[in-house]
């Protein structure tokens, strides 16, 4: 079953970038190639525990599992020895990306207290779009009581798009609600 999202990318939002920049070829029109979910554990170097929950908040928000990302090098003062386990990573592609997409615009940020909008300046030039969260209890399938801690996330989507406007476009169009 192929996903609301990508249908609509493929009949309405395509074609409308299409006409906006005058591409020749539909191999032209920019699309969403991946999203990276990261979730960085500071706390695993006291309590290796700790990233167990972060594993398995992350394996119920993405619908796979995630892999841990170690640290690349000692950092004395953060009481750091390389690769130890510092974080969780998640890279979506195809379906699962799209409907991670879906639920992320439709259900998760509309969630958000004091909700006005995303950043417009969280481009990177090349056409990617990074986005920050700061508690992963807005994803409904996070349940309430089972959180140990509240953490945060980066959210990177990443588009195969080669400048920031045709990338804002794609998203707009996707429903990113940029702040006015």
């Amino acid at each position: 079953m192929a996903s609301r999202m990508k249908e609509r990318y493929l009949q309405e939002i395509a074609p409308a970038l299409m006409q906006k920049f005058n591409y020749t070829t539909v191999m032209q029109v920019p699309k969403i190639e991946k999203i990276v979910i990261n979730m960085g554990v500071g706390d695993a170097v006291q309590n290796s525990k700790v990233l167990d929950s972060a594993v398995s908040d992350l394996q119920l928000i993405a619908g796979q599992k995630p892999v841990i990302t170690r640290a690349k090098k000692s950092i004395a003062g953060f009481k750091l020895r390389e690769n130890m386990p510092i974080g969780v990573k998640v890279t979506l592609r195809g379906e699962r990306m799209y409907f991670f997409l879906d639920k992320l615009l439709n259900v998760t940020l509309p969630r958000v207290r004091d909700f006005r909008g995303v950043s417009n300046k969280a481009f990177d030039g090349r056409g990617n779009y990074t986005l920050g969260l700061k508690e992963q209890l807005i994803f409904p399938e996070i349940e309430y009581d089972k959180v140990d801690k509240v953490r945060g996330m980066d959210i990177v989507i990443v588009t195969t798009a080669k400048t920031d406007e045709e990338s804002r476009e794609l998203l707009t169009q996707m429903g990113m609600p940029f702040v006015k």
